[in-house]
């Protein structure tokens, strides 16, 4: 599965945007039944086509097979069982009130598909971060396009081989190609976009789309901060640090947009947290393969530059090994970087783990909300006071408490960023409801008609219009019938 991943000829992508959109006008991908086959065939596709998967992840990124189910296929196939367990429930028209003086009429809201959408994934979960939105795309009745990651092939390759062969192949495409294809797919017109990936292509994504005022989610990468209020009890200390590394390393080694990026914790805690994280680090990662490597030499070369700058460097407590040829990088924990250098002020997507200190955990807040607003915050704390601070204090696109990343799995839980980590929210219904429009449906009879809603304009009808808009329906009948209150 090893190579080059073939391109889709970038002078056919007219012609395949023009055969998606006759598909979508034939009106099949409307269909219950159609949307249903389309989201089995995914569930189908990942448990017949398990192993290929594990050999592609670990081709790409050198996943472990059992980190691959758990972040890839095993959290998938459950959302996707979710969402045909509800589909029925979610397209059917939503009732409305309607104020008395429409009766008779009703008043609905009817999710429709949005038409032909596009979806760029990304490298770190390439097969969970491409599958997962595109089942809520087909939930919803669309034709899509899917564009994975050049940067990892061979899940791209996986994924254009087998796409075809378990959903409509007419109705859903699978493009591949450097990032030029991409620009070439964003030339033509769609009735959505959804992006994930870092920044600086989001902003091209978004100008693009601008030209055909195309309507675009962006999910992206942000530092997730993790407050540690101390934990007195030696079993509940531990329970978080186990939580703290496998929302750090043990997901994509810390390549995962939403892993924590750093910590806050008071400085009288800080020696006996590091002493723990260390401890356990010995236990988790007795393996090379128990992590995965770094993408490629570009990302690696940047996670080694954060750790150039002398002042930097001196901050290392534990690790900071790194081998070029395997593209390793050994968990790396840092006390008190400066807050100036690039670790502390750019996304570090990577096993590198700085711990601020600050004098009093209230203090942590401030901080917080002194940097952009992240995809996530976790807070590790039994103190309920401290929670609702955080919770109403701070910004972010998700609030975990006593955990990290799990919030990921949850199906009843939007996913998404707010400010600067994104906008726009998928999974489980999110998903249904980020591919559709709410359609507003009124019906009304011809039965009764008001005049008063007519020129020429009088007070009367003035008085009139006001018992209306108050909902004071008894005035409005006395006066209609010539009577005062």
């Amino acid at each position: 599965m090893k190579g080059r991943m073939p391109e889709t000829p970038a002078l056919g992508l007219g012609s395949l945007v023009s055969g998606l959109r006759e598909v979508y006008r034939s009106g099949r991908t409307r269909e219950l039944a159609w949307r249903r086959s389309q989201l089995k065939g995914l569930i189908s596709l990942l448990t017949e086509k398990e192993e290929e998967i594990f050999d592609a992840l670990r081709d790409d990124l050198g996943k472990h097979r059992t980190e691959a189910f758990r972040d890839e296929v095993g959290v998938v196939v459950k959302s996707v069982k979710h969402t045909l367990q509800n589909l029925e429930k979610w397209a059917a028209p939503e009732k409305a009130p309607t104020p008395l003086v429409s009766f008779p009429a009703t008043a609905l809201v009817v999710p429709e598909p949005l038409g032909v959408v596009l979806i760029f994934s990304c490298w770190n979960l390439p097969l969970g971060l491409a599958l997962e939105p595109l089942s809520g795309a087909l939930a919803a009745g669309n034709a899509v396009v899917l564009k994975p990651s050049e940067l990892a092939p061979s899940t791209a390759a996986f994924l254009a081989a087998n796409i075809p062969r378990y959903l409509d192949s007419d109705a859903v495409k699978a493009v591949l190609g450097a990032p030029e294809v991409g620009e070439k797919l964003m030339e033509h017109r769609w009735d959505k976009v959804l992006f994930t990936g870092g920044a600086r292509v989001g902003r091209i994504i978004m100008t693009k789309a601008a030209k055909h005022l195309t309507p675009v989610a962006l999910e992206l990468g942000s530092k997730c901060p993790c407050i540690v209020d101390w934990l007195d009890s030696k079993r509940d200390s531990q329970v978080a640090v186990n939580r703290i590394i496998g929302a750090k390393w043990s997901t994509c080694a810390g390549q995962a947009c939403i892993a924590i990026d750093y910590i806050l914790v008071e400085e009288q805690f800080a020696p006996i947290l590091i002493e723990l994280l260390k401890s356990t680090l010995k236990r988790f990662f007795t393996k090379p393969e128990d992590m995965p490597r770094i993408m490629n030499d570009k990302q690696f070369n940047r996670l080694s530059g954060l750790l150039e700058d002398h002042k930097v460097s001196r901050s290392v407590v534990h690790g900071g090994d790194m081998d070029p040829k395997t593209l390793s990088i050994e968990p790396t924990i840092l006390l008190n970087p400066p807050l100036d250098s690039d670790i502390m002020t750019e996304e570090i997507f990577g096993p590198l783990l700085p711990i601020i200190t600050v004098k009093t955990i209230k203090d942590s807040i401030e901080f917080v909300n002194s940097k952009p607003k992240p995809l996530a915050t976790y807070a590790f704390t039994r103190n309920e006071a401290l929670k609702q601070r955080i919770i109403k204090e701070t910004s972010s696109g998700s609030v975990t408490f006593n955990d990290a990343i799990v919030q990921y799995g949850l199906e009843s839980l939007p996913f998404g960023g707010v400010g600067q980590s994104g906008f726009g929210q998928y999974h489980g219904k999110y998903s249904f409801e980020m591919f559709s429009h709410k359609k507003a449906v009124l019906k009304r009879s011809l039965l009764i008609e008001f005049m008063f809603r007519y020129p020429p304009w009088d007070d009367r009808k003035l008085g009139l219009l006001r018992h209306v808009f108050r909902y004071d329906y008894v005035s409005l009948f006395l006066a209609l019938l010539g009577l005062r209150r």
